[in-house]
């Protein structure tokens, strides 16, 4: 029969179960990532741990903790929140959904006003080399993925286009700056491997702020935006 010394030995190698002996912050991390019905950024995380807490450290060490999980900790559009692990997405998928295909044209549209943004609509007729059907541009803003930024100082006072944190999130993206560059877009055929010479794709800003030669939004603008508007029957593309 083993002594009471050796019991005692025995219980220090064993690993506690006492949820009490998991550092407290990590636990008030978990309860309010689970509770919040969308992601939290890392300041709104910040003002409710007890002072003292490192948020980056006690963040960083609770998505190492959950990283095995089938529920892992990310980081999307610089704000946390949990998600099902990418290799068990199939268990969510579900046989009714409906995937709505963008046409080429929005595609298009939504990968120039991602690298270029904040662009007008006439800056991308220009880069495409197409005019562009309002239409095209409704389904974008419809999504939720672009959304108007301000309105550019120039003549006619166009609006400017840059993506949203439903872009990021769709593509799980944590900054803009995590978008293909010119040599990953080569390497899956999405661009020509001939490229003209000095071609390239432009870096792309995450900074909201409004830039020297945009004004402000006014009321009414996002009901502008999608407002339906007559196009003509020929000629541009759909």
């Amino acid at each position: 029969m083993a002594s009471l010394a050796e019991k005692r030995v025995a219980d220090a190698e064993e690993p506690s179960m006492d949820p009490q002996a998991r550092p407290e912050e990590l636990r008030l991390l978990e309860a309010l990532l689970f509770a919040s019905s969308e992601p939290l950024d890392q300041a709104a995380l910040a003002k409710r741990m007890p002072d003292g807490v490192d948020i980056k450290t006690a963040l960083a060490q609770l998505q190492a903790d959950y990283a095995p999980r089938g529920v892992n900790l990310v980081r999307v559009a610089n704000k946390w929140t949990f998600r099902t692990a990418g290799d068990l997405s199939w268990l969510m998928t579900r046989e009714s959904t409906e995937t709505r295909r963008l046409s080429r044209a929005a595609i298009e549209m939504l990968a120039i006003i991602a690298y270029h943004q904040p662009v007008t609509r006439a800056e991308i007729e220009e880069i495409r080399g197409v005019i562009t059907s309002k239409g095209t541009l409704d389904v974008l803003l419809e999504t939720g993925w672009i959304r108007p930024r301000g309105r550019r100082k120039t003549p006619g006072r166009p609006l400017t286009f840059g993506t949203t944190e439903a872009f990021l999130s769709q593509f799980s993206l944590e900054a803009l700056g995590d978008l293909p560059g010119l040599e990953e877009l080569k390497g899956t055929g999405l661009l020509d491997s001939r490229l003209p010479s000095g071609f390239s794709v432009p870096t792309p800003s995450d900074d909201p702020t409004l830039r020297d030669d945009e004004d402000p939004l006014e009321v009414g603008d996002l009901e502008l935006a999608l407002a339906p508007a007559v196009e003509p029957e020929q000629g541009g593309e759909g």
